[in-house]
């Protein structure tokens, strides 16, 4: 993922303050504890090194086994993944690709969706939710998001539906579930597809249904930070419809239904076999990885502040907190200062998608206040599943400090 351009994430301790640090943060100091000059140990945003550090002999094996097959492109080891992680999401089909970005084009491709389309999708999510619906040919048509969660708000969305509309683009935001018995009422009313984007949801339930696989096909991505993550970029496509994983395999191959056979203009965006047999051996921790993220969550919920607003987790949704966002009134003085007192922080999103320039022309046709205040208030605290509560207490008490110094 890209790098935040809000200004907080230049200031000290922040996560973007780091050369080609992404929106979840990897750079330099992400698989070590950080100190400043000062000597003062840092609470890093994201640390990959604590996570791998266990499973290391997993992964080499896997890499061992790919080494050994030369099975680099698809092949066995992505078969396996597919019906793996099927079977998690609940799903009867995925489909791996190369990143988030290329699951959400290539399932609306392979739903139809394209041309003289248009899609409805937050305002408040990353840019690569908005910029799949570009790459699928389809138009970006943005709704607003609810106050207390930053995810889709349903009657927003179906305020923004015109007679072009072809979908609906729900995005799981910070691993909470969205609202889908509201979306799948304006998708009945309207005609319209429900596509999930879930690259942070991985696991995350509502009433005990996994997300990805509920609307007609859901974009998962693999990024390193992600709750499940590779060891490099990976994605993939989660549906019960087979009509669109068949569209979507030949998609993600060069447009090939057989051996030399290309019966669409296709793109090369396959899942590598390597990506795949790592993500088999993370996958087996990935309830446990989630379990801890929500143990924190909690940690946090209970002793933060209560000049600090917590994210509201809505009943029956089961959050697993890819992310811990909070909203403060001047928030980059806080991350500033947090940064001082040795905490990283981040920022998600600045600005809100539809002031990114690639849709400063984009029709308006809803308020997106909403949106636009999350984008002014959100830092995001950190979060990884090995944080441990020596950690978590320096982060309260930091933000303690802060609070009470205004």
């Amino acid at each position: 993922m890209a790098p935040s351009e809000a200004p907080l994430d230049r200031s000290p301790g922040a996560a973007g303050d780091l050369p080609g640090a992404p929106d979840d943060f990897l750079g330099p100091g992400a698989t070590t504890a950080l100190a400043d000059p000062g000597g003062t140990r840092l609470v890093p945003f994201v640390d990959l090194g604590r996570q791998h550090a266990p499973v290391r002999d997993g992964l080499r094996d896997a890499f061992d086994r790919v080494l050994g097959s030369s099975g680099f492109i698809l092949g066995a080891e992505v078969d396996a993944f597919e019906a793996e992680f099927a079977a998690y999401c609940g799903a009867g089909e995925c489909v791996g690709v190369a990143s988030g970005t290329a699951a959400i084009t290539i399932a609306l491709r392979a739903a139809g969706i394209g041309q003289g389309d248009e899609v409805v999708v937050p305002a408040h999510t990353y840019i690569a939710s908005a910029l799949g619906i570009l790459h699928a040919g389809a138009t970006p048509v943005f709704c607003d998001v609810e106050e207390a969660t930053g995810l889709i708000d349903a009657a927003s969305a179906e305020a923004a539906v015109s007679e072009r509309t072809a979908a609906i683009l729900c995005v799981h935001l910070y691993g909470q579930p969205c609202d889908m018995t509201a979306l799948a009422g304006v998708a009945a009313r309207r005609g319209l597809m429900v596509l999930e984007d879930a690259a942070q949801a991985h696991g995350a339930r509502i009433d005990g249904r996994p997300v990805g696989a509920i609307g007609a096909a859901g974009a998962f991505s693999f990024y390193p930070s992600k709750n499940l993550g590779a060891l490099g970029d990976g994605g993939a496509i989660c549906t019960d419809d087979r009509a669109i994983a068949e569209q979507a395999r030949r998609l993600r191959h060069l447009g090939q239904r057989g051996k030399g056979e290309h019966v669409l203009a296709g793109v090369n965006e396959r899942l590598d076999g390597l990506q795949a047999a790592l993500l088999r051996v993370k996958l087996r921790h990935l309830d446990r990885y989630n379990a801890s993220r929500r143990e924190h969550a909690a940690a946090y919920d209970s002793h933060l502040p209560a000049q600090v607003r917590r994210l509201e987790v809505l009943p029956g949704r089961e959050c697993v907190y890819h992310l811990y966002p909070i909203r403060v009134a001047d928030r980059d003085a806080m991350a500033e200062r947090l940064g001082v007192l040795g905490i990283q922080t981040g920022v998600h999103y600045v600005p809100a998608v539809h002031d990114q320039p690639p849709f400063a022309r984009a029709e308006r046709r809803v308020p997106l206040a909403e949106a636009e205040a999350w984008a002014a208030s959100e830092l995001s605290l950190p979060m990884f599943a090995e944080l441990d509560g020596e950690e978590i207490s320096r982060v309260v008490a930091a933000c303690d400090k802060v609070v009470a110094h205004g």
